[in-house]
């Protein structure tokens, strides 16, 4: 029996053939070689519902997690090669899964014969290589790789069941603070932005746990930020510990209850912190709201709207330290970093998981 097709693949196909064939011919003018090719419209599509309804599928009780690269084989670094190629079918991507559920590992996907076919599994791809990667149910990620090493994949859209999201490239504006704006910098090829990898590595280490936690970013060489936390600080760290040998061990420590404290030289001051509203200040009533998202429009809510106490607390935080940035992970995945906006008079909260993904 013919399935239905995906309607969500219908809608993005030809945008995602844009983007990858506008980068593809920027990257050329810069004087990049060993591009990965772009796919056929018509290719992204049937890669995208495949991927799509396998996800629905489940092998032996299992959730089946693919990664999809489109590229020849020949493009392949020391690929494994399959004697029959696979059809891109949703069943017979479900009976593959298992082995290549390891991250790194992708499906190797282009025409053989003028049929688009699975040839084998990767490790090594090429700059701009169109990925759908199966992240749950439903749920699926486009990325490519950005062609740095520090860096390696970059976010292009999101697909969650009929809701299609296109990560906005660029952020510019008052409105859009320092530390988001290198977050979001989708220019990576080349930027060497050291910062915002350390960033991009303790946010997925926070969401990694999935028990939900809090980080705050605090200036060095003062202790102003004291004054919006319960002293003592239940864990408090002497000397300061460098984070950045340890990343993924202080995305753990987030999983404590209360935050982790970090100054801007990514030195670990403790964890457990308790915030309070500082002493004479005003509660937060409301911050302003907004998404990476082509068409997304900011909004103005009340911290309350955000989440559960961790939310409101970085709220409250940012509004009381403005020279402070706060990062909440909730225990679903979402993802909110907190800034304060000059330009806005208040908290500007940027909600990021799909950068995330």
């Amino acid at each position: 029996m013919k399935r239905e097709v995906y309607a969500a693949a219908l809608t993005i196909a030809p945008k995602l053939h844009a983007y990858f064939s506008c980068h593809r011919e920027t990257a050329l003018r810069r004087g990049e070689t060993h591009l990965a090719p772009v796919p056929e419209r018509e290719d992204i599509e049937a890669v995208i519902d495949a991927a799509f309804w396998a996800s629905l599928r489940r092998e032996e009780g299992f959730i089946p997690r693919i990664s999809l690269a489109c590229l020849p084989q020949a493009q392949a670094e020391h690929p494994l090669l399959l004697d029959r190629p696979l059809p891109i079918d949703p069943a017979a991507l479900s009976r593959v899964s298992p082995a290549v559920e390891k991250p790194g590992v992708h499906l190797g996907v282009w025409r053989e014969r003028d049929e688009l076919c699975v040839w084998g599994a990767t490790r090594a791809i090429p700059p701009l290589c169109f990925v759908v990667e199966v992240s749950a149910p439903g749920l699926l990620v486009i990325k490519h790789h950005s062609g740095e090493q520090y860096r390696k994949f970059i976010n292009v859209a999101v697909l969650e069941g009929d809701r299609v999201k296109l990560v906005e490239e660029s952020v510019s504006g008052p409105e859009s603070p320092p530390l988001f704006k290198s977050l979001i910098a989708f220019d990576a090829v080349g930027s060497g932005n050291h910062s915002a990898t350390a960033i991009i590595q303790l946010a997925v280490a926070m969401r990694g746990h999935g028990r939900g936690g809090s980080l705050l970013f605090v200036p060095a060489g003062t202790d102003s930020w004291r004054s919006s936390i319960m002293q003592p600080m239940h864990y408090a760290v002497s000397p300061p510990f460098p984070a950045a040998a340890a990343i993924e061990a202080i995305g753990g420590l987030t999983a404590v209850d209360g935050a982790v404290v970090l100054n801007n030289r990514y030195e670990v001051l403790g964890f457990g912190a308790k915030i309070l509203r500082r002493k004479g200040a005003p509660a937060v009533e409301q911050v302003v709201l907004t998404e990476p998202i082509q068409g997304a429009v900011a909004s103005v809510v009340h911290p309350d709207q955000l989440g559960g106490m961790r939310h409101f607390s970085a709220a409250q935080f940012i509004q009381d330290q403005h020279d402070a940035v706060a990062m909440v992970a909730s225990q679903d995945g979402r993802f909110t970093v907190f800034e304060w906006s000059d330009s806005e008079h208040m908290v500007h909260a940027h909600r990021v998981e799909t950068l995330l993904l």
